[in-house]
């Protein structure tokens, strides 16, 4: 995922958004997240929100296995009000860079009118069970789908929603655009629990030390991509 980030996070302006009142959340919301580098952002800015409180977010973990079992958890809790999966995605039409943060919502899920109406970008998802590594596989699945990025959790979380009745959206930023290279296969990276094998990392760095400025690159990146996530996400909750 080499190459510059853009930080102006292209389609969409901040001061257009408007929050989601008290009125129209009508319970608690749950935010989830699959890793904590999406999610961090966020939560330095709702630990600062006045009413940061009615809203629980959850990271779920990697793929479909471990967001069904943390949904599941989050509805035996206490029922949300509504859902957003967030998070990272790759892109998948070569229309939006990195940086470019797109959503989908339930017809009914509260506020997502406001989206309409400001300059974010709607886009469709994929639900994969690998991490889409290479620019070659993301015009291939682009060609079998026509969805605008790719991700491993929100599809199985939607339809936990659905079933339930709870309203719910996917917000996700470009993490890698469509034309990128991810700087590592990270398949191999992960356990059986879609979980990084940081000895394993270490191993495929050591045997191949020319990744390093991408690995250096692909982390910058995704740092901006979680931080102008979070802004998005602060300007329509709070």
């Amino acid at each position: 995922m080499a190459g510059a980030f853009d930080r102006g996070f292209p389609g969409r302006s901040i001061l257009e958004l408007k929050t989601v009142t008290a009125a129209e959340r009508l319970g608690p919301w749950l935010i989830t997240f699959a890793v904590p580098e999406e999610a961090r952002p966020f939560l330095r800015r709702l630990r600062k929100a006045p009413d940061g409180s009615n809203i629980r977010c959850r990271v779920t973990g990697m793929g479909s296995a471990n967001a069904t079992r943390a949904l599941q958890e989050e509805f035996a809790r206490e029922r949300p009000a509504a859902v957003l999966t967030c998070g990272f995605a790759g892109g998948l039409d070569p229309r939006w860079p990195a940086g470019t943060v797109l959503w989908e919502a339930d017809r009914d899920f509260p506020g997502s009118s406001r989206w309409e109406s400001a300059r974010l970008q709607h886009g469709t998802f994929h639900c994969a069970e690998r991490v889409v590594v290479t620019s070659a596989a993301k015009r291939e699945l682009f060609r079998e789908t026509r969805h605008d990025a790719v991700e491993m959790e929100s599809g199985v979380i939607r339809r936990l929603c659905r079933a339930e009745g709870i309203p719910s959206a996917t917000v996700r930023v470009i993490s890698d655009a469509a034309e990128e290279n991810l700087p590592l296969d990270f398949n191999r990276l992960m356990d059986c629990e879609m979980k990084l094998r940081i000895g394993r990392l270490v191993w495929e760095v050591m045997k191949l030390p020319a990744c390093i400025p991408g690995l250096i690159r692909f982390q910058r990146q995704i740092a901006s991509a979680a931080e102008g996530l979070a802004e998005v996400l602060t300007s329509f909750t709070q």
